[in-house]
């Protein structure tokens, strides 16, 4: 089954579902996106990719049919390589958002903006570890 998408693109029988997040320390980087973000946690899981050990905690959607994110070490591996991704969250309160992101032990990168063409107010901040957010008020 071939569903037509906006802007003549198609998609073949096939729906993104999750991103795994490659992280050194696992539980300071759950807490953070506990405690800050508003994540729940829905399993761990212990194994191993390509003979090498992982550990991961993933978190369940924030609304139906929605994508999880799951934060994931491997045991045998320094530090991961930072910038490999954005991760994109909406918020009612971007202030609020911020200020938590500040006392879970991230930091702010690019200070809330509005583009009042596109009708919203974003935000950069850093995870912990220094993985990038990009976090959006729609006004």
């Amino acid at each position: 089954m071939t569903n037509t998408m906006p802007h003549g693109s198609t998609q073949k029988n096939v729906n993104f579902s999750f991103s795994k997040l490659l992280v050194k320390d696992l539980e300071k980087t759950a807490a953070f996106y506990r405690d800050v973000c508003g994540l729940v946690e829905q399993m761990r899981y212990d194994s191993a990719i390509n003979g090498r050990a992982i550990s991961e905690i993933t978190f369940m959607p924030t609304y139906p049919g929605g994508g999880s994110l799951t934060l994931l070490t491997f045991l045998d591996a320094p530090v991961p390589v930072r910038g490999e991704l954005i991760l994109g969250f909406t918020t009612a309160d971007l202030d609020a958002f911020v200020a938590r992101v500040e006392q879970g032990g991230g930091r702010v990168t690019d200070p809330i903006r509005t583009i009042a063409e596109h009708n919203l107010r974003v935000a950069f901040v850093e995870d912990p570890e220094g993985h990038l957010l990009e976090v959006v008020q729609l006004l």
